[in-house]
């Protein structure tokens, strides 16, 4: 098995090459330094099942049990740097899964409020979380479909799960001047990343940005 440190110096190289490769659809050939530097501080193996071990600094997806997955490192990169987020950022997530995505937002970000609609993967990454130390990310039982109004408005919105739309409350819990990043199911079987931005006057704008395979929102119609 790949050493820690060699694995993640690695996985930080395949991350930066990808990068590079997909930069005429993504608009973004290098990442933040502190993007890079939040995944480069996360040990992967504490967030995948002991049957992953091996295979924890590859730059792949891997289930982690009730039909989810933890997701391909350079798509975590990729929609952490997409949210131009910072040290005073309050971010929402919905799709918790193992907390991978969530611990390298709280690396950069003031809050991270992350919702988890299966109650033992939330149960998980709630201890997991704790137990390394993320103590400004909160794990939150609840269908993503409703966001979060406890905590609105949020800097920030990242959404680990397609569906055809994105739901509209994530919109309207997203301040303004703030991006949204989520898979977004445009035909049966297509997904693409969507970006959007909702300026200060509350007008959304967004973009395609990659074809991407992510498991399915959840949660039915929350009304």
């Amino acid at each position: 098995m790949t050493g820690p440190s060699d694995g993640r110096s690695r996985l930080i190289d395949a991350i930066v090459a990808e990068a590079k490769d997909t930069a005429a659809y993504t608009g973004r050939r290098e990442f933040k330094a502190s993007t890079l530097a939040a995944i480069a501080g996360i040990d992967r193996s504490e967030f995948v099942d002991a049957a992953q071990q091996n295979e924890a600094y590859l730059d792949r997806p891997l289930p982690i049990g009730h039909g989810q997955t933890i997701s391909q490192p350079f798509i975590v990169a990729l929609m952490t740097d997409l949210l131009d987020i910072d040290n005073s950022s309050r971010v929402l997530e919905v799709g918790t899964g193992s907390g991978y995505q969530a611990a390298v937002l709280g690396r950069i970000a003031g809050v991270v409020h992350t919702l988890e609609i299966i109650p033992p993967l939330a149960a998980g990454a709630r201890h997991r979380l704790a137990r390394l130390g993320f103590d400004n990310v909160h794990v939150h039982d609840g269908n993503g479909r409703r966001g979060r109004i406890d905590d609105a408005p949020y800097d920030a919105v990242i959404v680990t799960a397609a569906a055809p739309v994105v739901p509209p409350v994530l919109l309207e819990q997203l301040a303004g001047d703030g991006n949204l990043v989520a898979p977004v199911e445009t035909a049966p079987g297509v997904q693409v990343l969507k970006w959007f931005h909702k300026a200060a006057d509350g007008k959304v704008t967004g973009r395609d940005v990659l074809p991407v395979i992510f498991v399915p929102l959840t949660g039915g119609n929350p009304a």
